[in-house]
């Protein structure tokens, strides 16, 4: 199950059910991908075809939407 969290934009906010149990989001882009850990801090984990650009904008909406990506997880995961 991979449960689309938001849309902004040209990007696309989800995670995996059954990936590790850090908090984290995936960020898809016609492009590539990213993910991106949310604590301690926002910080990139890893992505694949995007520039660097797109990065920082991934980056700049996963930090807008960083309640909603919570409330999902906690949701979801039931914490």
């Amino acid at each position: 199950m991979v449960p689309t969290i938001v849309r902004d934009g040209q990007f696309r906010l989800f995670f995996f059910s059954r990936e590790e149990t850090r908090i984290h989001v995936h960020v898809a882009h016609v492009d590539g991908e990213a993910k991106f850990w949310l604590t301690p801090q926002v910080g990139l984990a890893n992505h694949t075809g995007l520039s660097a650009t797109q990065i920082r904008q991934a980056q700049a909406v996963v930090n807008a939407h960083l309640k909603d990506i919570h409330d999902a997880w906690n949701h979801h995961f039931g914490g």
